[in-house]
């Protein structure tokens, strides 16, 4: 059994790599292509960062499972890797917490002004003090857009600090986000002007791409804050920058980008009361050990002829290759 791995994962997913006696190809690098010699002969493709298109998958005939360290998958073909009876894992669940505690942390210190305080009293600046921008979290509401997993985790937290919290789902399901304790809202424009926070937990699909641009924008308050820690195309980077720099609300914070890694030419980078972090809001010590260990304990399971249940498409499990 061989495994190819774009870079390292966690001790936790090293360590059960190892236990099973596999053969390990560790590439540091996110372009399959350049080792495409390692992946031709492997029997499972780890993915931490990069892209596994159907012309990679297509060349490596001995395949026999792809697995991604998170929750998204966008940046592996599965429907293509669904046709060959590949399945591709993923770890729904490992980072949830870690995700919506880098959601709350940012609301926080939007809202007590830390960044420019920071960067202020850095400068010798110690009337920064008297800017009037922080305010109290208590009594605000937030708007959770996709109240899954993740979002019901943020409701959880902001509602034990006092605030009220507010949910839209695409799926349109009523329960689940009355079951996190949020007030539904069926329209999301609504959901964009009556709320104090927006915070962003759906997946990037064709429906979410760009579902918050210039007129979502401009439904906000002005005193509102939006948080992004998603996927970087659902929020418009140039949209989120100019409304950040023209006063149309009052800032934001975002951990995912449109290209990554991120290019400072990327507009937000030249939005004023915007909090950037790489990509990291999964990536706390717990969450990259739970990331590694699932995904390891799933490629090997699939390898040595067993079904897992953290397939991104179980429908794969219908495919010649499974049949008893």
């Amino acid at each position: 059994m061989k495994f190819v791995l774009t870079h390292s994962l966690s001790q936790a997913g090293m360590d059960v790599l190892h236990a099973s006696g596999a053969e390990l190809f560790v590439a540091n690098s996110a372009e399959p292509a350049t080792y495409l010699d390692q992946l031709k002969d492997a029997d499972g493709f780890i993915i931490r960062v990069g892209l596994c298109p159907a012309s990679i998958i297509d060349q490596c005939p001995n395949l026999k499972v792809i697995g991604r360290t998170g929750v998204g998958y966008d940046n592996v073909d599965v429907a293509h890797a669904t046709s060959l009876g590949i399945p591709v894992v993923f770890t729904p669940g490992a980072n949830n917490r870690s995700v919506a505690e880098h959601a709350v942390a940012s609301m926080f210190a939007l809202a007590k002004n830390m960044k420019e305080a920071d960067e202020e009293l850095r400068q010798g600046n110690w009337k920064i003090r008297d800017a009037k921008k922080a305010f109290e979290l208590y009594g605000k509401k937030v708007g959770i857009i996709g109240v899954g997993a993740i979002g019901k985790y943020v409701a959880e937290i902001c509602q034990g600090v006092g605030m009220k919290t507010a949910g839209f789902s695409h799926s349109k399901n009523r329960a689940k986000v009355e079951a996190a304790g949020c007030e539904y809202y069926e329209d999301m424009d609504q959901l964009l002007r009556d709320c104090d926070i927006i915070t962003i937990h759906n997946p990037l699909t064709p429906e979410t791409k760009n579902m918050i641009s210039a007129p979502q924008l401009a439904m906000m308050k002005k005193t509102a804050l939006l948080i992004n820690t998603s996927r970087g195309p659902i929020v418009n980077e140039q949209d989120l920058a100019d409304a950040l720099n023209n006063d149309v609300i009052a800032g934001a914070a975002v951990d995912v980008y449109s290209v990554e890694p991120a290019e400072l030419s990327n507009p937000v980078f030249n939005a004023k009361n915007l909090i950037v972090t790489p990509h990291s809001a999964a990536l706390t010590r717990e969450g990259t050990d739970r990331m590694g260990a699932w995904c390891a304990e799933g490629c090997v399971a699939i390898c040595n002829g067993q079904r897992w249940e953290n397939v991104v498409d179980k429908s794969v499990y219908n495919h010649e290759k499974f049949a008893k």
